[in-house]
């Protein structure tokens, strides 16, 4: 798959929502990217090392948020089509829309509009 200039200079980090520019690196994954700073915050995690606590939404400038906003929509819709890609394979399975439903905490006509593709 062949990526554009403006998708390039719409990818950031998934985890911090700071764009590409802003970060030294960025390390494409399925569907989603990381910044070399969330790298080493998971590296410390992992090594049982103190990290900085995020001091939440409220903390950042509107300019921030806004900034982070396309990467939250960008995961919204890449977690949609994750889920499309589950219950094809549970519908290619043979599993049934009433036991996807009940799954998924919803009736079965709103898992089959949601999921099928003959709605």
């Amino acid at each position: 798959m062949q990526v554009t200039t403006a998708q390039k200079d719409a990818l950031s980090c998934t985890f911090c929502g700071k764009d590409r520019h802003q970060v030294a690196m960025l390390v494409a994954g399925p569907g989603v990217h990381i910044c070399d700073a969330c790298v080493a915050t998971c590296a410390r995690l992992l090594t049982g090392k103190p990290t900085a606590a995020f001091a939440g939404w409220k903390s950042l400038t509107d300019e921030e948020l806004l900034a982070a906003l396309p990467a939250s929509a960008a995961t919204v819709d890449v977690a949609a089509e994750k889920v499309h890609e589950h219950v094809d394979m549970l519908r290619h399975r043979g599993i049934s829309w009433e036991r996807i439903a009940v799954t998924l905490g919803v009736s079965r006509q709103a898992a089959w509009e949601r999921f099928s593709s003959e709605s």
